[in-house]
């Protein structure tokens, strides 16, 4: 008790110093084009004055003087950068502290800006609360060249008894703006990333996952808003979050009576009361802010720009093109199919060979989804010689090799079921909840963690050759529990199954630092840039049905790169959809992705396994500029008409790829025409058309030489006479 009397006389003896100063601080945050700024009140509350576009540090009069509207109760409405319980609005932090007080007061310490590197300076803005030993830091990551700026929260309990947190967000923003529109997500298994924009009225909505893991499946943690308009591609001004967390989320989006809308993301406080202990400290995952005076097309190239440097394994290094074996064998395979299947990987051109599920189990041996799943080890009937064989023979044919885990799930019927029931996730004496045949093992129990760790050492021990692992998760989680933690700690379980999946991420990620690793959830499940950062690719969807791919493929790019976006070519009838389409619109439409194969290789014959091999050697030589080039979108597929467009360019600007897709019917008297984006005005560039059919061309000026300004200004239009057309030209700077 003396200890906390004496902290808050000191804290308080500082407090009056400061505030007799007079002091009026200003508190920048900023990048080559953002800033984010912060002032100093007369009582000391930290206040959110402006996020946009750049302005000068000399600006001041407005952030010391900005008067907002008072309440009856003479309060201002001047937004703190924390808000918490005790007020009316949804909090950002709300504390129950051990004698029941559940509100929270926080006041100014200081801060300070330390720059990690020539592009990456971190700002912290240290807050105590008026009454108790707890303080929070707020802290700002800036990326001047990216334009992109993070936040989080740190708490520390300095109290002699615990606290309880019972909601803890990353981030909040306040606008005041006439009008808001939301863009967010939604959809499902294999119909991921549907876009959807709506316009914002009073009250409160609420995006959120509850479902532990595969929280991105039916919703994103990702978002833009446009103010004052619908979001348009070139124009306006859009604010955009996403939150790096791959667990339980929630964001928030209030407009409240006053006109000001109110956003906040962060961990979902859904059964997650978190016990802290005296002099324990919490930190809540990022949240990843930008901003565009100019429209969506902007926010996607700062995001992309961010995640290749940041936020994505490998994100400087081109991509292979990957033959994955589950769509052509499915579980059904042996040896010689497999050396069969990468014979012909290597006449196609393929460079990476990736084993699917199937290959383990001995006892409960994996010829279904009903048994074997956490036994890995290699079946031995369909792979007498091993893995290791398999990998040598890839290597030799001039693949690389990879193979398939999910080790976070168990099969019931399985040795590791079996010999470590309490390793399973579940309610007390409750029946574990089977989905897909499976259950969800506990990774809040460190033992678990080692036993995932220890697995993969033991995959990549089989051969040198194993250079990929596609780490898949295929069901979310139901009735959760867990048996290592204690019965006080069981709301920390969300919390602390991702917690302990991203420590195995760390043990992996320090081990194997080159490895490539996919990031598979049943199809999009973790889309997220907390789990993004330990690896090469997310696989967006099950669904490889071109059609689905356009609208799944778009709503991802709107925030992750290219390079990340796994994108197969499989086989016709579609296995999701049973949709026929051509060899060309089904390249056509993977290429503007991470190009692979998700069938049997031999079920391509004649013109089609002649145009696909062609098709391969087209991507290579484009890939770089797709994979490190800026998107600009040129027709939404949720616009009126049915058709899609969409381009690449290199950062020099001397090279483009463009993609245009029909897939309605249009009649004899519809045609497609569109202007291009971000190029040159200045340039000359040579048009051609690639992908082409016995070499006819779509467009009447096909291997001709445009300046960008007409190109720009006056556009293409392409002679498209089938629902399913496409098109991909190729643009390249000529003197």
């Amino acid at each position: 008790m003396k200890k906390n009397v004496l902290f808050t006389f000191l804290f308080f003896f500082l407090f009056t110093l400061r505030a007799y100063s007079g002091s009026n601080e200003i508190i920048y945050v900023e990048t080559n084009n953002l800033s984010m700024v912060f002032s100093l009140s007369d009582d000391k509350k930290v206040i959110f004055q402006y996020f946009g576009d750049k302005i000068s540090n000399t600006n001041l009069t407005t952030f010391q003087n900005k008067k907002y509207k008072s309440r009856r109760d003479k309060r201002t409405l001047a937004p703190e950068v924390v808000p918490t319980s005790g007020d009316c609005l949804s909090p950002v932090l709300q504390i129950t502290h051990s004698d029941g007080i559940f509100t929270t007061d926080l006041y100014y310490v200081d801060h300070k800006t330390i720059k990690l590197d020539d592009n990456v300076s971190e700002t912290t803005i240290r807050l105590k609360d008026k009454l108790y030993s707890l303080l929070v830091n707020v802290i700002f990551r800036s990326y001047k060249n990216e334009n992109i700026i993070t936040q989080h929260l740190e708490l520390r309990n300095n109290e002699d008894a615990n606290v309880k947190i019972e909601n803890i967000a990353s981030a909040y923003i306040p606008l005041h703006k006439q009008s808001y529109y939301l863009t967010h997500f939604y959809g499902g298994a294999a119909d991921e990333m549907k876009l959807k924009e709506e316009q914002l009225t009073s009250g409160i909505k609420t995006i959120e996952s509850r479902k532990g893991i595969l929280t991105t499946q039916s919703s994103n943690p990702s978002f833009m808003l446009s103010v004052n308009n619908p979001l348009q591609e070139n124009c306006g001004e859009v604010y955009a979050g996403s939150l790096a967390w791959s667990g339980n989320y929630r964001l928030n989006f209030e407009l409240d009576e006053f006109g000001m809308l109110h956003i906040q993301g962060g961990i979902n406080p859904y059964a997650s009361i978190l016990t802290i202990e005296p002099n324990g400290l919490f930190q809540t995952p990022e949240m990843i802010w930008t901003y565009s005076s100019n429209g969506s097309g902007q926010i996607s190239r700062n995001y992309h720009d961010w995640s290749r440097k940041y936020a994505l394994a490998h994100g400087d290094q081109i991509r292979p093109i990957v033959l994955n074996s589950w769509e052509g064998v499915y579980f059904t395979f042996d040896e010689k199919k497999m050396k069969g299947m990468i014979d012909d990987a290597a006449d196609f051109g393929i460079e990476m060979f990736v084993l699917d599920d199937g290959w383990f189990g001995n006892k409960y041996p994996r010829d279904n989804d009903q048994s074997g799943l956490g036994d890995w080890q290699v079946n031995k009937k369909k792979l007498p010689k091993g893995i290791g064989d398999l990998a040598d023979y890839a290597h030799k044919k001039g693949l690389k090799f990879g193979i398939w885990v999910e080790l976070e799930m168990v099969n019931p019927k399985s040795e590791l079921a079996e010999k470590h029931p309490e390793w399973i996730v579940k309610s007390g004496g409750r029946d574990a909840m089977l989905i897909r045949n499976q259950s969800v093992l506990d990774l809040t129990n460190p033992q678990v963690q080692d036993f995932m760790v220890e697995t993969f050492d033991n995959i990549m021990s089989i051969s040198p050759n194993i250079t990929y692992v596609k780490w898949d998760s295929n069901r979310f989680i139901n009735n959760p529990g867990s048996e290592y933690l204690s019965a006080d700690k069981q709301s920390h379980f969300w919390v602390e199954y991702i917690k302990g999946l991203y420590k195995v991420y760390d043990r992996v990620r320090e081990k194997y630092p080159e490895i490539t690793i996919q990031l598979c959830s049943s199809g999009g499940g973790r889309l997220d840039f907390g789990a993004l950062k330990y690896h090469d690719e997310v696989w967006p969807s099950d669904n490889t049905n071109p059609f689905n791919r356009i609208f799944i493929q778009y709503g991802t790019n709107m925030f992750f790169p290219a390079i990340a976006t796994g994108a197969h070519v499989s086989i016709s009838p579609n296995h999701q959809t049973n949709m026929c389409a051509s060899i060309k619109y089904r390249f056509d439409v993977a290429m503007s992705g991470n190009l692979g194969m998700e069938l049997q290789p031999k079920d391509l014959v004649g013109d089609e396994r002649v145009f696909a091999k062609k098709a391969i050697e087209v991507y290579k030589q484009i890939r770089p500029v797709i994979q490190f080039g800026d998107l600009y979108r040129l027709i939404s597929p949720y616009d009126d008409g049915g058709w899609a467009a969409s381009m690449y360019i290199s950062k020099n600007k001397k090279e483009a790829i463009v993609f245009a897709y029909s897939f309605e019917f249009h009649g004899r008297t519809h045609f497609l025409e569109f202007k291009l984006n971000g190029l040159d005005k200045g340039k000359k560039y040579k048009l051609m058309e690639l992908n082409t059919i016995d070499g006819k061309s779509s467009f009447w000026g096909n291997n001709m030489i445009f300046t960008g300004e007409e190109l720009m200004d006056i556009g293409i239009n392409i002679n498209d006479s089938s629902m399913f057309d496409s098109f991909v030209f190729q643009l390249t700077e000529v003197e």
